[in-house]
């Protein structure tokens, strides 16, 4: 199956943790899963896999449905915990929820994490239309608006580090896979102040995005977007009205920190 089995060898970590965790994430990539189906996926033993799933269980974190398995809400609660405790979520979901509504256009708040881009919030008005990704999700950080502007605030060499660590794989046709073209891109970034995606993680879907910086840094590498469909995102309105009100809204946003 091309995947590692949970019982390799591993130095200066807690390997039955690790175990537990390869198994969460696999369900979560299953969707749900039975005993069989987990054990072909990991090529282990039924039994090793009916033990984590009945651990998983017990503690809470796995619902059993008619033999099958899914990850349960507790999951949702720890990251609704965590995101609550993001003061980038606080201050900034109800400036967003407004230029979404002034724009008519997806609104979204972004964070970095272990070089990774992290959605924290999606406000979505009933015209708005995106590509649905969920609260929380991961994605590279080349691959959208929000996660090249969070690249333009690092230093070119922790740039190359966060590719060496998470690589350049291409989402669609239109994704940069060169390291020489993103680090131009990058530069263009820095210097202009905002980032463009234009289908480079789903096609027709393009967005806008602009850092959200204050002095002592408590926002940490953030940014927020307005994202659309490709033909409403022409480069007139860009230019004319989404990045002013996305730029205004930063700004709201960077000021109420100073308050927080």
């Amino acid at each position: 199956m091309g995947h590692e089995k949970v019982d390799a060898k591993s130095n200066n970590r807690i390997k039955s943790v690790e175990n537990a965790f390869n198994i969460v994430e696999s369900i979560q990539r299953l969707e749900r899963c039975g005993v069989s189906a987990l054990a072909d996926y990991h090529d282990i033993p039924k039994s090793t896999a009916h033990v984590y799933l009945k651990t998983l269980q017990d503690l809470g974190y796995v619902i059993n449905e008619d033999g099958e398995y899914r990850l349960s809400l507790r999951f949702l609660e720890l990251g609704g915990s965590v995101r609550h405790n993001k003061s980038i979520y606080s201050v900034a979901r109800s400036e967003i929820d407004s230029v979404a509504r002034a724009t008519g256009e997806v609104g979204t708040i972004g964070y970095e994490e272990n070089g990774m881009r992290v959605l924290v919030y999606r406000s979505e008005p009933v015209e708005g239309v995106s590509d649905n990704a969920p609260t929380g999700e991961f994605t590279r950080m080349h691959w959208t608006a929000v996660g090249k502007v969070l690249l333009s605030q690092h230093p070119n060499v922790e740039i190359r580090d966060i590719i060496d660590r998470h690589g350049l794989p291409a989402a669609t046709e239109n994704t940069v896979t060169d390291v020489d073209e993103l680090t131009t891109e990058i530069d263009a970034i820095r210097s202009q102040g905002y980032s463009i995606e234009d289908e480079e993680r789903v096609p027709g879907v393009k967005s806008v995005a602009v850092p959200i910086t204050d002095d002592e840094n408590r926002a940490g590498n953030s940014a927020i977007s307005i994202a659309g469909p490709k033909h409403r995102f022409s480069d007139e309105r860009i230019e004319d009205e989404l990045l002013p009100a996305l730029q205004n809204t930063a700004n709201v946003i960077e000021l109420q920190y100073k308050h927080y």
